[in-house]
């Protein structure tokens, strides 16, 4: 039997990784994006990039840790660069009940007190009394990773065509796989933004080897280090479709935050400041939709690293049903509907 032809529309962390699940099951594949290069108007090209199922389970659904742990070993196969240190939830002393109520919610964490704290990450050394380790969890920079990503399809003879616009190639593919985001709200309209923005910052004084989260009532803040003193600092969740720059009460509220981790982080140097819309379906979990002849991939929210891998193959293992059902002969009047 003849192999699809398969699209995927993105080339965002969706788009890739269903790239490349497509491909290693045998389909023929491109992929088409309408910015003009890598990382163009995708949110991924922001986001903090931490594997972090057991943490991200305390704030959603257990469904975001049953996709998201098998993501850990997804990324450390074909990323080389995945950092395998765990990640640290600290929480000030006047805040010493929501690391408690963390803990409630999650599992597979360890509790460090303050010789623990600071046998992992030295420079946090004395200002913690209490904190969670989640050893199994790892952390990637998604600007070495989606590059990563593009080469490993280009070894497979996977193209990325950029510039192209969706309408553009309707009538060329065996099957359309939709992994445009937001921008799929011609298809699904069901789907909201969820605004988030982020600082990133250089400190020549603070050193850290893994993702650290700091707990607060109002203003959670994550901080992930990027190497060569580079942190990107995340990152706010607010319920609003407003486009344009990180507003002013947002990167105050996160670099008071990363001052409280530590003062010295009053002194870095602020390389970028960013904001996008994430795309959320009601339930604000990740799923693949089927609509015609084709397969929408979609509502990855604020988990496009952890659970991208998961709907790239829930999406190919979908594709598979599909083609056994549709023989050659039937393809042209399918292709023509």
């Amino acid at each position: 039997m003849r192999r699809w032809k398969v699209t995927v529309v993105g080339a965002g962390v969706a788009g890739l990784a269903t790239a490349l699940e497509f491909s290693e099951r045998g389909f023929v594949v491109e992929v088409i994006e309408r910015g003009r290069a890598l990382g163009d108007g995708a949110c991924s090209w922001m986001a903090g990039g931490m594997l972090a199922p057991w943490c991200e389970r305390a704030m959603t659904d257990e469904a975001v840790l049953t996709m998201g742990a098998p993501s850990i070993d997804w990324w450390a196969r074909r990323f080389p660069g995945t950092t395998h240190n765990g990640s640290l939830v600290l929480a000030l002393p006047r805040d010493a009940t929501e690391l408690a109520r963390f803990a409630e919610r999650t599992r597979n964490y360890q509790w460090l007190d303050e010789a623990g704290i600071g046998a992992l990450e030295p420079d946090l050394a004395g200002r913690f009394r209490r904190a969670l380790f989640f050893p199994q969890e790892a952390h990637i920079d998604p600007r070495r990773a989606l590059p990563a990503l593009a080469d490993l399809l280009k070894r497979q003879k996977v193209a990325i065509r950029f510039g192209v616009d969706m309408q553009a190639i309707a009538r060329e593919a065996d099957l359309i796989v939709d992994c445009r985001g937001l921008a799929a709200r011609d298809v699904l309209p069901d789907l909201r933004g969820v605004r988030g923005e982020m600082v990133v910052i250089r400190s020549r004084e603070v050193s850290l080897s893994r993702p650290v989260r700091l707990l607060h009532p109002r203003i959670p803040l994550y901080i992930v280090p990027r190497g060569g003193g580079v942190f990107m600092i995340g990152a706010t969740t607010i319920e609003s479709e407003t486009r344009g720059g990180a507003s002013v009460r947002s990167t105050v509220e996160l670099l008071n935050a990363a001052y409280a981790l530590h003062p010295a982080f009053g002194e870095a140097e602020i390389l970028e400041l960013g904001a996008d819309l994430r795309p959320a379906f009601p339930d604000n979990l990740p799923a693949v939709r089927r609509t015609s002849r084709s397969l929408h991939v979609n509502g990855l929210y604020r988990h496009g690293y952890l659970l991208g891998p998961a709907m790239a193959r829930q999406a190919a293992e979908m594709a598979l049903e599909m083609e056994l059902e549709r023989p050659d002969a039937d393809l042209r009047e399918w292709r023509s509907a």
